[in-house]
């Protein structure tokens, strides 16, 4: 079966206007085109491809980011309850705090782009941090869309599946974004430990210094060591530590980045928009999965 359409970063690795600040609730919604003018669409014949009704979400402090299967664009938008909110909207440090506003949320932004009688199947990010009750709760405002299956993927491994990264390594990944800073050390492509601070991009001003950013996740890699994570850890910032989030656009983090930890540091294509792009790979992997295939199984026969 042919592969469908994904989300790719833009040939200069940025998305250009869609990089521009938007306070929360504020601006219109952009989107990020592919850089493939030739894009390979689902094909027709193929009943897995006509059956799979599905998107991909990045639920972020300041941005959510959604790709629709079979669509050319990543839809971007500020993460507010209604247009015009105040910068505090549903999600907060990476927590959904407003079920409701999340739902009002997802219900204006998808309502004219996802059919009401499809049962769509989502991948959505979440921390790596987040524990049950976030993830309850973002299954719950999910509820709108009538989902007929909700796969979570922590952020981190959507990203580096974004970057293509050899999983069969140990990989540290850093994701510097608006509200919450997270670094996780991947083992053969799993959460092996993960690290977090409440603090991101929103939190930098003229009058704070943007080392504090970079020395906080140097500080989080440094305890990984300190807890018998040495190994690992030497492995992985030898081959480079692999940077998302909105932060990874900023050169001054990146390169205070890289002098705390005295080692390389690469930054994911279009690092604003890995997290999602890697949710899109896994929902085309996922969309055959019997566990999320329950509607599409037929009855066994009684005897």
């Amino acid at each position: 079966m042919p592969r469908p359409d994904r989300p790719r970063p833009s040939d200069g690795g940025a998305a250009g206007e869609v990089l521009r600040a938007v306070p929360t609730g504020e601006g219109e919604p952009a989107v990020t085109p592919w850089s493939d003018p030739r894009p390979r669409r689902p094909d027709p014949e193929c009943r897995e491809c006509r059956d799979c009704r599905g998107l991909a979400l990045d639920l972020g402090s300041a941005r959510t980011r959604v790709w629709i299967s079979g669509q050319r664009s990543i839809l971007d938008v500020p993460t507010a309850s209604s247009p015009g909110d105040s910068p505090v909207g549903p999600v907060r440090r990476g927590r959904l705090v407003d079920v409701a506003g999340a739902a009002r949320m997802l219900r204006r932004t998808l309502g004219d782009r996802v059919p009401p009688l499809d049962r769509p199947l989502v991948v959505v990010t979440v921390p790596v941090l987040s524990g049950p009750p976030h993830r309850q709760r973002v299954r719950t405002a999910l509820d709108v869309l009538r989902p007929r299956a909700v796969v979570p993927v922590t952020a981190a491994r959507a990203v580096a599946l974004a970057a293509d990264a050899d999983l069969s390594r140990p990989l540290l990944v850093v994701d510097l974004g608006a509200q919450l800073t997270e670094v996780v050390l991947l083992v053969k492509g799993t959460v092996f430990d993960a690290r977090r601070a409440e603090s991101g991009l929103t939190d930098l001003s003229t009058a704070r210094d943007p080392g504090e950013l970079t020395d906080a996740v140097v500080t989080m890699i440094a305890s990984m060591f300190r807890q018998a994570r040495g190994p690992l850890c030497a492995d992985a910032l030898a081959r480079g530590v692999l940077v998302a989030g909105g932060g990874a656009l900023r050169p001054e983090l990146i390169s205070r980045l890289a002098g705390g930890l005295r080692g390389p540091v690469r930054t994911v294509p279009a690092p604003h928009t890995a997290a999602i792009r890697g949710a899109a790979m896994i929902l085309h992997a996922a969309h055959t999965h019997p566990s999320t295939r329950a509607d599409r199984r037929t009855a066994p026969r009684s005897a």
